[in-house]
């Protein structure tokens, strides 16, 4: 198995917990309180393994690389509010209903990748995503 994918299936088992946890979390929270405090305890944990890892020797790099911090910021922004917006559904509406939906940002990645790194696709990787598409709707509508 390539290590790209074997991370990609771990990221996706870790990702299908934050779902199910994050269900749980905010049956008696608010949707932002809860976001929050999954966010610092993110922060303290990949902090951690950035100071086991030795990364931060390379701290100055970071702030030599203006526009890499930039476009981290828009991530980090970007990740909060996907967090928050995931919250919100998952406090309203039911697990198996708004994961998928939430999982349309698969289809999402894969057509702005396309826009805006030209990066190629095949026609079976089109078929594919619209699969996910169509089955997303299906799965969130059923």
């Amino acid at each position: 198995m390539s290590n790209w994918l074997f991370y990609a299936l771990l990221a996706a088992i870790s990702a299908s917990f934050v779902t199910v946890f994050s269900k749980v979390g905010v049956t008696n929270l608010s949707p932002s309180l809860a976001t929050s405090v999954r966010a610092v305890i993110m922060g303290v944990f990949l902090v951690l393994v950035s100071f086991i890892k030795g990364d931060f020797s390379n701290l100055s790099s970071l702030l030599s690389h203006k526009k890499d911090l930039l476009f981290l910021v828009f991530a980090g922004v970007s990740g909060a509010l996907s967090w928050l917006f995931l919250n919100i559904a998952l406090k309203a509406g039911k697990t198996w209903q708004v994961a998928p939906i939430d999982k349309l940002s698969v289809v999402l990645t894969v057509i702005f990748s396309i826009l805006i790194f030209k990066e190629q696709i095949s026609v079976k990787g089109i078929i594919g995503v619209l699969f996910i598409a169509i089955g997303t709707i299906f799965v969130a509508l059923g």
